[in-house]
């Protein structure tokens, strides 16, 4: 090999590996960001806001193209009073291109008041539907989580039931495997912002892999949407922070860009037991569920959270169920079945928890977080009619 190829050949490596330096980093500083959105809410004090601005340095050190970390820095320096270092992240968010700014997104001012009690009519009513059970990543393939797609599909049906859910059916989207990727998701999300208004119902299901950092001390968790990678042997933490869906991306939607009054959000995401034998990985058994990212889903006007289980404990399914559910999923639907969609979820739930506690011996117990009146939100009510 030639002197000029050879050099030409350690400068591509060289390329490479500042690359893939680069990418780790950046990988590392959206985690920052997630542990940011963990810990700061609105309403946050000052010392709680002046330790998120402290994270999104460190994520901009890290990474200093991350536009989304100057963005969300601007946001809080500004809330603190600091309008010279606000100006000063907001032109860094601009010249490097930040998402988050673009969709002017303020995940720390609520989009409903607590105070302000929903209307008695409901004008309309929406649903985002995810269920994941195919991966793009052979090794998350071989986990063999069961029935998230049935139970997806299943409960987008029985949405769309005009006995039961009265869901419009151009009004519930159903994202499958393939469908649900870490954007595709989170366009739907923002589909969902777009169309529901003040007096509306929204409804957002994932039945999917959830993943827990428990060394973390934000404990940021995240959702293993269909392009996420975790690496060969599941435990590559910086492929999971750059191409999972944060859970808290998902709490910050809800309470910070969803109008709608009456907010209904259903996780039966879960970790499977065959993740890793000696619970080595990511995917480890437990819940995906933080107790700081439920109190999170839950502020503002008519929000409530139904999670599968606790923090410690797995999401379980059962083959003898009606050909296959996951038991929280299917005794929800049974629920929604009996009383024809039209009790509210603080009467529906605890029957849910009953019954699973029972079915599955007491190894899984669901848990509702509500803010003010979340309790009282009815699933089945028919648009334009009372909706309590």
């Amino acid at each position: 090999m030639s002197l000029k190829r050879l050099s030409i050949v350690l400068l591509g490596a060289y390329v490479l590996v500042a690359v893939a330096g680069a990418q780790d980093r950046c990988a590392v500083g959206k985690d920052l960001i997630l542990q940011m959105l963990e810990r700061v809410h609105p309403g946050s004090s000052a010392s709680t806001m002046q330790d998120g601005v402290e994270l999104l340095k460190h994520a901009t050190s890290t990474c200093p193209s991350l536009g989304d970390a100057w963005y969300y820095r601007s946001l809080l320096e500004r809330k603190l009073g600091n309008a010279r270092l606000a100006d000063y992240s907001l032109t860094k968010a601009q010249d490097n291109d930040s998402e988050a700014y673009r969709q002017r997104l303020d995940p720390f001012t609520l989009s409903t008041q607590p105070s302000a009690p929903p209307s008695a009519l409901m004008r309309d009513k929406w649903a985002l539907i995810v269920g994941i059970s195919t991966f793009k990543q052979p090794e998350i393939e071989k986990l063999g989580i069961e029935f998230t797609t049935t139970d997806a599909a299943e409960f987008a049906d029985l949405l769309k039931n005009p006995g039961v859910g009265r869901f419009k059916s151009d009004h519930v989207v159903l994202l499958k495997n393939q469908q649900a990727t870490t954007v595709g998701i989170k366009e739907r999300l923002n589909w969902l912002a777009r169309m529901a208004g003040p007096d509306d119902l929204v409804l957002v299901y994932f039945a999917t892999h959830g993943s827990s950092r428990d060394l973390d001390t934000a404990n940021a968790s995240y959702i293993v949407t269909y392009d996420t990678n975790v690496g060969r042997n599941l435990d590559d933490q910086d492929a999971l922070f750059a191409t999972g869906l944060g859970m808290a991306e998902v709490a910050s939607a809800v309470a910070s860009r969803v109008r709608a009054q009456r907010a209904v959000i259903v996780l039966d995401t879960c970790y499977s037991g065959a993740a890793s034998a000696g619970g080595k990985g990511l995917l480890t058994p437990g819940s995906a569920v933080s107790r700081d990212t439920l109190d999170l889903m839950k502020q503002g006007a008519g929000r409530v959270v139904l999670a599968a289980s606790t923090g410690d404990q797995e999401a379980l399914g059962d083959s003898t169920l009606a050909g296959g559910h996951g038991v929280f999923t299917y005794y929800l639907m049974q629920a929604m079945k009996q009383s024809k969609g039209l009790d509210t979820v603080g009467k529906m739930f605890p029957y849910v928890r009953q019954q699973v506690e029972a079915r599955a011996h007491g190894a899984q117990t669901p848990v509702m977080s509500q803010s003010d009146q979340g309790d009282q939100i009815v699933i089945g009510a028919g648009a334009a009619t009372a909706a309590r």
